[in-house]
């Protein structure tokens, strides 16, 4: 690695813990009620949607009635991005006049980004009207964010409290959630996007001049549109001359803030962060890729708060960022060595890109290698799944890397609010097994970790697993599967088994590679994302539920403090562990395989 590859990473890396701490602190008190300035200058707007929707703030919920409020929203939102999407060619905002979308694609698309997964099988530009981007995509980015939010903040709670039945107010939490935290930091987001120049548009697409003419051959097309022949047989090919290019624009910027700031990440381009309107500067690069983990690392802060001890935050903030330096040191590398297969085809070795380039195959040279692979380890760490480079053209270890961030859960730094609460759920385990280790009943945060919680947080822990694993089996079992992988052996099996792991855990990247847009892949990741968000916060909730209803258990001799250096290791241990024991067998017939073959091993 270079000393500018290390001064990117140490930026990007210190910026994002400097502003952990001050959005933490804004955020708990939003939470809490308190005043911070901007909840009390919009606290009409907040009780006007209040009256508007029937509903009492100070009203709170058991947990049964949190889940059960927070799962009907949630459907409701997946009917109506698949209405629209259903019934776009008749609607307004649709200059370029695309067609309705096909049931099983608007199905899967309805349920990604309702899920904050955002697994995207179609090209926006070519698929979706603005309409359609706008008031069902984007703003499924905010509240499917802002669940994920209220689902922590409601487990907070469960520990700050003694002997109650109550956990909060689901509509409360996703109020507050989207009014002043995303769409504040969003709207600044979105500001300084287009400053850089991401387009801001309702215009039509454009058409704008080459700067040089483009000739090639094709086939020439008789008046049905078949091919024409020869008397030989042959087609009869005629030439063409291209001097326009059509430009894809849209209201891109309001999306790209919300899709980064609420860890969804769908592009509204198709090739996502890649695309110079959505990123094209370095400077862009740097904010998109900073607001990915930024409210993930900062609701540390904010649940140390909530719990009344900002060390418990610390603690499982240095734990992720741990993880995540650790990875980054193996991705950027990898990429940066390149293909030593590249080197046995070149004449003269002193000059081979593989040497001195590293793998430029499928990233921008606006950002480089350090950018590229830095970002997709946090895109993969958090649920964010935005791309600015193409992870199917990674180095077998750089795509490993990424594969594996996300089969650890995204519980490092994770979606906002999903990826806290899953690592609480390790930490649950963590204190267990010490528990067992000492021969006393564990206890976190002063509650005591009992069987009910023990099976929560293995159905928590388990389900992703057994998606990812079960859909992979099933996809490389079956014709329907295996007819949408193109590349044959290892590398095919890494792009299914990427496939499910981006959405059994939520994520939305994809091995470009597998054509999943087909009525088999829209269906089976469709039920995927499905199963993997709500099985989780469910029994997160009832989690919650559990823990409010316990007295707090003062500290003792035998209480593991849980904010030293002790138990960070003790949970990274845990989190890593669960990883390799679950997933080094796919991975060694994937990316592995892959890897010695790139070396030559056989």
């Amino acid at each position: 690695m270079t000393s500018n590859s290390y001064f990117q990473i140490i930026c990007y890396v210190v910026t994002l813990l400097l502003l952990a701490k001050p959005l933490g602190w804004y955020m708990a008190k939003v939470y809490e009620d308190e005043s911070v300035g901007l909840n009390r200058l919009l606290a009409p707007a907040e009780a006007m949607l209040y009256r508007l929707s029937g509903i009492n703030p100070k009203q709170e919920m058991p947990w049964t009635d949190y889940a059960i409020a927070m799962l009907v929203f949630n459907l409701l939102g997946t009917l109506a991005v698949f209405a629209l999407q259903s019934w776009q060619a008749s609607l307004p905002f649709n200059p370029q006049n695309l067609p309705n979308v096909s049931p099983d694609s608007a199905f899967n698309t309805a349920v990604s980004f309702a899920t904050n997964t955002n697994w995207q099988g179609y090209g926006g530009e070519t698929t979706l009207s603005y309409l359609t981007q706008m008031l069902g995509l984007t703003v499924q980015n905010f509240l499917s964010a802002a669940t994920g939010m209220a689902t922590l903040v409601a487990l907070s709670r469960g520990f700050a409290r003694r002997k109650a039945d109550m956990i909060g107010n689901f509509w409360v939490d996703l109020t507050r959630s989207t009014l002043y935290i995303l769409i504040p930091l969003s709207l600044i987001l979105a500001l300084a996007l287009v400053g850089q120049g991401v387009v801001q548009t309702f215009s039509p697409y454009q058409t704008v001049p080459l700067l040089e003419a483009l000739s090639y051959e094709q086939a020439k097309l008789g008046a049905d549109g078949i091919a024409m022949q020869d008397a030989a047989g042959k087609p009869v090919m005629e030439s063409v001359v291209v001097k326009d290019q059509v430009v894809a624009i849209g209201p891109a910027a309001s999306q790209v803030a919300i899709k980064q700031l609420g860890t969804n990440g769908g592009g509204f381009f198709n090739v996502n962060s890649a695309h110079p309107l959505e990123n094209p500067t370095p400077l862009s690069n740097f904010l998109e890729m900073l607001a990915i983990l930024l409210i993930p690392a900062a609701l540390c802060y904010t649940f140390g708060m909530l719990v009344g001890d900002t060390r418990q935050g610390w603690a499982i903030l240095t734990a992720m960022t741990l993880i995540f330096v650790a990875l980054i040191f193996v991705s950027v590398p990898a990429e940066q060595s390149g293909n030593p297969a590249l080197a046995a085809l070149s004449v003269d070795q002193s000059s081979n890109d593989s040497q001195s380039g590293g793998n430029m195959e499928g990233k921008e040279t606006r950002f480089g290698i350090t950018n590229s692979a830095l970002w997709s380890v946090a895109t993969t760490a958090a649920s964010n799944g935005s791309v600015n480079a193409m992870h199917d053209s990674f180095t077998p270890i750089g795509g490993m890397v990424s594969m594996w961030l996300m089969q650890l859960g995204e519980v490092v730094f994770g979606g906002v609010g999903s990826g806290l609460y899953g690592m609480i759920m390790f930490a649950i385990v963590a204190v267990f097994v010490s528990g067992l280790m000492i021969g006393r009943t564990p206890e976190y945060l002063g509650k005591k970790i009992e069987v009910y919680e023990m099976k929560m947080a293995a159905i928590v822990i388990l389900i992703p697993p057994l998606i990812v694993l079960g859909g992979t089996a099933l996809a490389v079992m079956i014709a329907a599967g295996k007819a949408s992988v193109f590349n044959p052996g290892a590398h095919g099996f890494s792009e299914v088994l990427y496939a499910f792991s981006s959405a059994g855990n939520n994520n939305g990247s994809a091995f470009g590679g597998l054509s999943a847009n087909t009525p088999f892949y829209n269906s089976l990741l469709g039920l995927a994302m499905l199963f993997s968000r709500y099985w989780l916060a469910v029994p997160v909730l009832a989690i919650a539920g559990s823990l409010a209803a316990k007295k707090i258990v003062p500290v003792g001799p035998g209480t593991l403090p849980t904010h030293t250096p002790l138990f960070i290791a003790l949970l990274i241990g845990i989190v890593l562990l669960v990883g390799a024991l679950t997933f080094v067998p796919a991975l060694a017939l994937g990316p592995v395989v892959e890897h010695l073959q790139m070396l030559g091993i056989k």
